[in-house]
């Protein structure tokens, strides 16, 4: 989001505690209280009082993290220092996902490569279980060796990706004409450092320089500003037209971040699923002919 509007919602949150403690808007930076690692602790650590991160890869294990609660709408951001040097192989993922075969799920996912190559920015968005949407980008900086914002936001109309606030890619909720859209569901929030040389880096080719282990990513600033997840009847309260994230200035991008995003699109994607006719047999998925800004 813009800079100027994150003192804007954290006005707003003062305001909601008071109105709904149990569900309302929750800003929180402490991986102690929001997050546990799922899997790989012996190769996880907390540290600076609870606000930053580091998840390690080696030959034997990677690591990971999930929150402690689950979202339906908001803005969950994160800063994030990818594996610097040879990361082939390796890669660095932050989404938010449902449990079960029928999940909704909102990717970004970092794909190591040989040094001197740039990361590839992988996005990907599922609902009820169907992806096959991705968008893949290079970074317009060096994602190694300093914090960049990673931020998701989603709300009923839209979701868009943001870097350091720039959006990279909307998808918009065209659910009326019959494309599914998550909605419905509420999504933790995940991050993990995994070994997947078997496809991650030119198709595979480039596998782990095992010498170079251990790898490690470090996180910092997790701050779910979102609407809590409390079961079905969160649908209709996280949709509520009196939530910041459901307002006007939220439904869309404003002009000037169109420009951003049309200048990370036009210099730096470098896959889009839309553009792949042979992959679907020229037979495109519909929201490709829709308006997504």
């Amino acid at each position: 989001m813009a800079r100027n509007s994150q003192a804007i919602l954290l006005a707003l949150f003062v305001c909601l505690i008071g109105f709904d403690h149990q569900h309302s808007l929750v800003v929180e930076a402490n991986f102690w209280d929001t997050t546990f690692i799922n899997w790989g602790a012996h190769h996880a650590s907390v540290y600076n009082n609870g606000d930053d991160m580091q998840l390690v890869l080696d030959k034997s294990a990677g690591s990971g993290i999930e929150s402690k609660k689950e979202y339906l709408f908001g803005s969950v951001e994160m800063q994030i220092k990818l594996v610097s040097g040879n990361s082939a192989g390796t890669v660095t993922a932050y989404y938010l996902s449902s449990k079960g075969d029928k999940h909704d799920e909102i990717d970004f996912e970092f794909l190591g490569n040989v040094s001197g190559k740039p990361y590839i920015m992988h996005t990907n968005v599922f609902a009820e279980g169907v992806g096959n949407k991705e968008q893949q980008f290079y970074p317009w900086f060096d994602p190694t060796t300093d914090f960049h914002n990673y931020t998701i936001h989603w709300n009923p109309s839209e979701i868009v990706w943001f870097i350091d606030s720039i959006p990279i890619r909307v998808f918009r909720n065209y659910e009326f004409l019959g494309i599914k859209y998550p909605n419905k569901q509420g999504m933790k929030a995940y991050s993990s450092l995994w070994n997947a040389d078997d496809w991650a880096t030119r198709g595979g080719l480039d596998k782990i320089d095992w010498n170079k282990a251990p790898f490690s990513a470090r996180l910092r600033k997790f701050s779910p500003r979102a609407c809590t997840w409390f079961g079905q009847g969160s649908i209709s309260y996280c949709n509520s037209k009196d939530k910041w994230y459901t307002s006007s200035e939220y439904s869309s991008l404003n002009e000037a971040q169109k420009g951003q995003m049309k200048w990370v699109r036009d210099k730096y994607m470098i896959y889009d699923y839309c553009k792949d006719g042979k992959r679907f047999n020229w037979n495109m998925p519909r929201e490709c002919s829709l308006q997504q800004s």
